[in-house]
């Protein structure tokens, strides 16, 4: 007897479609940056919509240095798995440079992450239940409301000017809403590049003791200062001590793609923050851990980034210079004091999102603002990134820009 063709079979069986996505994976959006990305990829547009450090600064003989070392010296325990808290003399090497940085830690004080952003993911699912209040600062920090958003929190902004939140709102806010905790970028902001000021970091601490309110501070770019003096983290603050999650990462400072961060956590969350780790990813690859900690002990990272800021200094005001001749008339922008990004307001009536699809035929991107805010947007605003390009490459794209505006 001969058997039926293996299609006949195949179609005499019932289809039926398999399980919808999770509501909470369908509702949350991809985010505009790297959408945008996506679309930019041509080598002649001039990209100022990622968040990319320049890879000519990567010190690639350095870190492949460190992990031939490792891997000539230690290559067992580098290849093996490791614990989910991290190796120890990653931990103890960032304990030493945020303890000479002016706040007392220890290496048990430390969880290491595969980036910052996961540090996000932890702190949140350690605290945030579906329906839960978050405060964030308007705008925020974009990947950072994807995971709020996936969490199933309740998302409120808190209003801001060029000093950082408004301490009195947020007073208000915590008192009226009872979040989980407030999140902020307070140095180099992303997306607006402000720097909150010292007051009003001693005001946001006084708040938090006063409402028994957790902060999250996101410290990604605190180290890139062209100018101005650095402010201190929020957890030196009085009231903020036992309170305070700060995140940190080697990803503008060594390179993105090691996805080396971590988070110093009072112990009790810390510890609740390890249980998730465990069930994400067991713990950061051990090779890239330990190759850190060798490049740290072999090399000068403050001498370094150095070099670096003082190269991204120059490209900011290559780009601070530009930008007047290239917006509009009554268009706005701010001086930041380091970091990585300008924020823009176009004149009253335009919209950068839909400006946007005009620009990208003259081979220059920006990213829109909108997509930044969790409630209210403003159409209006625009983030520009400044390290990626050098100095000709910037006044080429804003020159190109210019043009697309005036069309």
């Amino acid at each position: 007897m001969t058997p039926a063709p293996a299609s006949a079979h195949a179609e005499a069986v019932p289809r039926q479609q398999p399980a919808p996505l999770a509501a909470r994976a369908a509702s949350v959006k991809s985010s505009p940056v790297r959408d945008i990305l996506a679309v930019t990829a041509r080598p002649e547009v001039i990209n100022f919509a990622g968040g990319l450090p320049a890879p000519e600064f990567f010190d690639v003989a350095g870190v492949a240095a460190a992990f031939a070392a490792v891997l000539g010296e230690s290559g067992g325990k580098a290849l093996q798995y490791a614990t989910t808290e991290g190796e120890p003399t990653l931990r103890a090497a960032l304990a030493a440079r945020t303890t000479a940085r002016g706040l007392p830690t220890e290496a048990e004080d430390l969880l290491v992450t595969t980036g910052s952003q996961q540090g996000l993911h932890l702190v949140t699912s350690a605290l945030v239940e579906a329906g839960d209040t978050v405060l964030v600062e308007s705008p925020c920090y974009l990947a950072a409301l994807q995971v709020f958003a996936f969490a199933g929190a309740r998302v409120v902004p808190v209003p801001c000017d060029e000093d950082g939140v408004d301490p009195e709102a947020l007073d208000a806010l915590a008192a009226r809403e009872r979040p989980k905790f407030f999140y902020s970028v307070p140095t180099f902001q992303n997306p607006t590049g402000r720097t909150t000021t010292a007051a009003r970091r001693a005001a946001v601490a006084a708040v938090a003791a006063r409402r028994g309110l957790w902060l999250l501070e996101d410290d990604p770019y605190g180290e890139l200062r062209y100018e101005g003096e650095r402010v201190p983290w929020l957890a030196t603050y009085p009231g903020a001590e036992d309170r305070t999650v700060l995140l940190g990462s080697f990803s503008k400072v060594m390179a993105p793609g090691l996805r080396l961060g971590w988070l110093r956590a009072p112990e009790a969350l810390r510890r609740a923050c390890a249980v998730v780790k465990q069930s994400t990813d067991l713990h950061t690859p051990t090779l890239n851990q330990l190759a850190a900690a060798r490049y740290l002990a072999d090399h000068d990272l403050d001498a370094h980034v150095a070099t670096v800021a003082a190269a991204y200094g120059r490209r900011r005001d290559a780009m601070l210079a530009a930008l007047p001749a290239a917006l509009p008339d009554g268009a706005e922008f701010a001086r930041p004091e380091g970091g990585m990004f300008v924020w823009a307001r176009l004149p009253a009536g335009a919209n950068a999102a839909d400006l946007l699809r005009e620009v990208v035929t003259y081979d220059v991107a920006y990213v829109p603002g909108a997509p930044f805010y969790a409630a209210d947007p403003d159409p209006r605003t625009l983030r520009l990134c400044f390290v990626t390009q050098d100095e000709a490459t910037i006044g080429e794209g804003l020159a190109r820009l210019g043009a697309a505006l005036r069309r």
